[in-house]
């Protein structure tokens, strides 16, 4: 099984998770090729405004934290938009995802690829950055919105975090927040229990493309 990343047009670092693995690239328009053995469960994310001063590397967007490229274990610290895989053996139903539950730093996409049925392409193609509410910005060193956190992380409350009494699907549902997320990337998880009209599904041993800034 492969799957094919393509980059955005400004330098992004890539970072690829799965049973504790983590790869990385440093891209500007590029593409990668990753031949992927199933069963396969991963996280895809970009890192984003990364320097390197005093022989520390860090990311002002999706950091791991190592103070290194590589993350050694390491995943996204939010916020960061996420692709999340399951790929299953024996052209199973694979499961794919775009998830804003940790925030938002870069559109995104994925795109099923093979002679199937019933297997859609899931995307994130909009600016969140752009209309996110102050409450929630990170911003740059030049003053502009260089990612958009979850209320989860912005107010660390049960409603919104789906914790405790809000553990459920039940009791946990949209807020004006995730609203937000919701409204400018319909197909993206915006809250934890998001699965109706987020989570995806393809069966047939499909390639996928996986898109940063489609």
């Amino acid at each position: 099984m492969e799957v094919q990343v393509i980059f955005c047009p400004f330098p992004c670092h890539f970072l690829l998770q799965w049973s504790s693995i983590i790869l990385n690239r440093l891209a500007s328009q590029a593409s990668l090729n990753l031949n992927v053995p199933p069963p396969w469960s991963g996280r895809f994310w970009g890192r984003t405004h990364c320097v390197t001063t005093d022989s520390k590397f860090q990311c002002a967007t999706a950091d791991c934290g190592s103070g290194q490229i590589t993350c050694n274990g390491g995943g996204a610290i939010p916020p960061a938009s996420l692709i999340e895989f399951t790929l299953a053996p024996n052209n199973g139903k694979d499961f794919y995802d775009i998830s804003l539950v940790d925030g938002f730093n870069l559109p995104l996409s994925v795109t099923p690829h093979g002679r199937l049925l019933g297997c859609n392409t899931t995307s994130c193609a909009a600016d969140v950055n752009t209309v996110c509410p102050l409450k929630l910005q990170v911003k740059g060193l030049g003053g502009g919105v260089i990612a958009c956190k979850s209320a989860c992380l912005a107010f660390k409350q049960p409603q919104y975090c789906c914790t405790g009494a809000y553990n459920s699907p039940v009791t946990c549902q949209l807020t004006k927040y995730s609203k937000i997320f919701k409204s400018q990337c319909p197909q993206a998880y915006s809250y934890a229990y998001d699965d109706k009209t987020s989570t995806f599904t393809c069966t047939g041993g499909a390639n996928y493309l996986v898109t940063f800034c489609p």
